[in-house]
């Protein structure tokens, strides 16, 4: 059983089931788009959010993150963490046919896998050392972020990371700030550099 603080955020209720027997929190399910007019759920979500904390897991699509986006918007105060599940591609067991993008849901993605991004994330596991933090001006330095060919540097960065590729910079900089220190991030853009 993995212990979360606070809400577990989930867009369908196919993936409350599949995490129901392995987290210990509250499970509260968006309906997809429906949170953004379910005011009680909203209110849910707020509450939360000041009561402990949420962590947002949706999917790794266009949509995933249209519904993550929203939801850090109408919390603009309390604790919000985001556990980001890799691009996998492939289709759910239940449905006929894959997601118009191609990826497995949180509802597809093997157990296993999901505990590695709530470590990633720093919400379960053993937190890393303080110290020194990464900023956008290390990953302008390093080429990932504002610069000639930074977007494919970033692509390569979160394929190799296990991240999804929808990703934005600020995202990207959260991970980085819970998953590495600063000098495992220097190695890491370091070692990329010197493979282009």
């Amino acid at each position: 059983m993995l212990h979360i603080n606070g809400a577990l955020i989930v867009e369908g209720k196919y993936d409350k089931i599949h995490l129901s027997g392995v987290v210990d929190c509250p499970i509260i399910v968006t309906n997809g788009f429906s949170v953004f007019k379910n005011e009680e759920t909203k209110s849910l979500i707020k509450w939360y959010a000041n009561h402990g904390g949420i962590t947002i897991l949706t999917d790794s699509d266009s949509a995933g993150f249209k519904i993550r986006g929203y939801i850090k918007g109408i919390v603009p105060n309390g604790t919000v963490k985001n556990v980001y599940i890799p691009d996998i591609f492939g289709k759910e067991k239940r449905k006929l046919t894959p997601s118009a993008e191609g990826k497995l849901g949180v509802e597809g993605v093997d157990i296993a896998i999901l505990k590695e991004a709530f470590e990633k994330a720093g919400v379960i596991g053993t937190p890393k050392p303080s110290g020194k933090r990464i900023e956008r001006i290390d990953l302008f330095e390093d080429g990932f972020f504002g610069g000639k060919d930074s977007s494919a540097k970033r692509a390569m960065l979160l394929k190799k990371l296990d991240l999804p590729e929808k990703l934005s910079t600020s995202g990207l900089l959260d991970i980085l700030n819970t998953a590495l220190t600063y000098d495992e991030y220097k190695k890491l853009a370091n070692e990329q550099n010197d493979e282009l």
